[in-house]
């Protein structure tokens, strides 16, 4: 039985070796090795029932070195300081590595959103809004969606800092409804960044899409998004998955019609059919012979327990942390491509940027042109991380923390320490 699984040492361990190969001191990055600033808060909520229960929120913001910390907020009963503090560090990675001027950052409350009516939610959303209020902002810290959190969440978030703050801030949050000054192509933007790196990929190595089996787990927002795109590109979906259940049909999945029947059923697939299709489990899941794995769910899912059974060539990292660093020394010694997490799922920040940077000069653009320079980011990104991955003969995952830390440290650099 392996020890504990902390997500902040595996983004440790992998931050370091990095590092030595860049061939840095540890003076060159020993203040990207802990964050800049963590903030632990209760939060009262009045239940309906009347009783009052005190849920435990966190932001932690990771490096400000490059821009103002940007990063998710998500509301699990797992969520816990080392997991928050990991996706802000790994939230900084991945803003340098597809070169947009954030820092990192990632919030998250510990409670289940699905025992929690709509005005309770609204309220504990509120009351942690207030709490981290101190440390937001559109210059300073930039929430944004993340697991069991939506737009109408980050509109909670923006209406509560604006109201403090007496006038309307819509640049505090991304992912808001567009109504409120959302960006087009935000809510698909990280599944579609998700399928731009797995095509990248397989323009690389000169591989055909066409019928090229996919496993998906998890089917909110990231995986969902993902399957109906790729299915769209002709790639073939067997397996989809989300904490109710996995389903497997060996001829595809008919992406479109489980799509809707998670929409009107609460967003599970629990009881959702199809002609062929037999219900498995998500670890059967992980190991299905398939050509590509897209792990869109939580960390820690391919670990040293499991990682021999994996069968997938490709695995395209939708999740944050899907795969500890024990896993993916044996999945680079089997021949298995990892595209990380850092590279792979980036599109939602990209886009996040695109919405901030509409907010701040009060203008629109028409989502063509959002979609079209997501795109140009995710290529260039993924071309100058393949080089180092050639150049350097590292993983894809070594490779996009070596761009990452380098042009962090060199903007570390030129700023210095305070005073």
């Amino acid at each position: 039985m392996s020890e504990k699984y902390n997500p902040y040492q595996n983004m440790l361990d992998v931050l370091d070796d990095a590092a030595m190969r860049l061939g840095l001191s540890i003076n060159d990055y020993i203040t990207l090795r802990q964050p800049e600033r963590e903030l632990i808060v209760s939060v009262p909520v009045v239940m309906d029932d009347g009783r009052t229960e005190v849920f435990t929120g966190y932001r932690v913001q990771h490096s400000s070195t490059r821009g103002p910390c940007k990063g998710g907020i998500r509301f699990h009963p797992a969520s816990d300081l080392d997991e928050v503090k990991a996706l802000a560090a790994w939230m900084t990675w991945k803003c340098a590595v597809v070169n947009i001027p954030y820092g990192g950052a990632k919030g998250g409350v510990r409670c289940d959103p699905s025992k929690l009516s709509q005005s309770e939610l609204k309220n504990m959303t509120r009351r942690y809004t207030a709490m981290i209020l101190p440390i937001l902002g559109p210059e300073q810290d930039v929430p944004a969606p993340d697991v069991n959190t939506d737009a109408q969440v980050m509109a909670w978030i923006m209406d509560t800092y604006s109201t403090f703050k007496g006038h309307v801030v819509p640049a505090v949050v991304t992912g808001k409804p567009l109504e409120i000054g959302g960006s087009l192509g935000r809510r698909e933007a990280t599944g579609r960044g998700v399928m731009f790196s797995l095509l990248n990929l397989l323009e690389t190595l000169g591989l055909e899409k066409q019928g090229k089996t996919v496993a998906i787990q998890g089917f909110g927002n990231v995986g969902g998004v993902a399957a109906q795109l790729l299915q769209k590109n002709g790639f073939k979906i067997v397996a989809i998955s989300d904490a109710s259940c996995a389903l497997y049909k060996q001829d595809g999945i008919d992406i479109e019609a489980a799509t809707r029947y998670a929409e009107d059923n609460k967003r599970l697939l629990v009881g959702y059919n199809e002609a062929g299709i037999e219900v498995i489990t998500n670890e059967e899941l992980l190991e299905l012979n398939v050509d590509v794995l897209i792990p869109a769910a939580l960390e820690n899912q391919i670990k040293e327990e499991n990682v021999n059974n994996i069968r997938a060539k490709i695995i395209v990292e939708a999740a944050n942390g899907p795969t500890t660093k024990q896993a993916d020394e044996i999945l680079e010694k089997k021949g298995v491509i990892v595209v990380p997490d850092i590279l792979a799922n980036a599109g939602g920040v990209v886009v996040s940027y695109f919405e901030w940077v509409q907010n701040e000069q009060s203008f629109t653009w028409d989502e063509d042109y959002i979609n079209s320079n997501l795109e140009k980011i995710m290529k260039k990104a993924f071309d100058e991380v393949w080089q180092v991955h050639v150049d350097k003969g590292v993983s894809l995952r070594l490779a996009a923390y070596m761009v990452a830390l380098e042009r962090v440290v060199k903007t570390k650099k030129l700023r210095g320490v305070f005073p």
